[in-house]
């Protein structure tokens, strides 16, 4: 089975935020793919189904985003599913334009303390990952309160199709596999 999580924070208050990039896209995922979203387990939101004739669990883990480790440490082991194989994390990036997409196979957190948190619990950071271009941060801002915040509504559009291009390349790395979508989509 193979394990792709999104990030985001729970609540209605962070519905649409910036830093649920993660969110939308599983959102996408399930309703594309026909995928219940209903299940609760490893502190997470989480459906099983098929993409491109793989078997997956799609996760939302349910412990805020600077603890999104601990979810989906638990949503692997349970999965019998191998991080460097089987894994793979959606998120925002503020160090892309928004709507942007970056798909690498490992990497660092890159400063995300969601990702850095995934790392720590996995032990690897060997890992497909979809980043997601949410725009830097205006001078002056804090970064927290940007992150949290909603999208414009130029952005807002911009930001829909981007959900949809990162479902397509999820389903591109499934199918056909990360160099793949690499090529296509970086």
């Amino acid at each position: 089975m193979y394990v792709i999580a999104g990030l985001g924070n729970p609540g209605s208050k962070y519905e649409k935020t910036r830093h649920n990039a993660g969110f939308q896209v599983i959102d996408r995922l399930a309703e594309k793919y026909h995928i219940d979203m209903k299940m609760k387990r490893h502190r997470a939101v989480c459906g099983t189904g098929l993409i491109e004739g793989v078997r997956v669990l799609l996760v939302k883990p349910q412990t805020f985003m600077n603890l999104s480790g601990e979810s989906i440490q638990e949503a692997v082991r349970f999965s019998g599913a191998d991080p460097q194989s089987e894994f793979l994390v959606i998120y925002d990036d503020v160090s892309l334009p928004p709507g942007q997409l970056r798909i690498r196979k490992k990497g660092s957190a890159g400063g995300h303390n969601g990702m850095k948190n995934i790392i720590l619990h996995l032990g690897t950071q060997e890992f497909a990952r979809v980043r997601v271009g949410v725009g830097e941060k205006p001078a002056g801002y804090d970064l927290a309160d940007y992150v949290l915040g909603h999208f414009s509504k130029e952005e807002e559009k911009q930001m829909e199709e981007a959900f949809e291009r990162a479902a397509d390349a999820v389903a591109v790395i499934l199918k056909e596999g990360t160099d793949r979508a690499m090529n296509q989509f970086n």
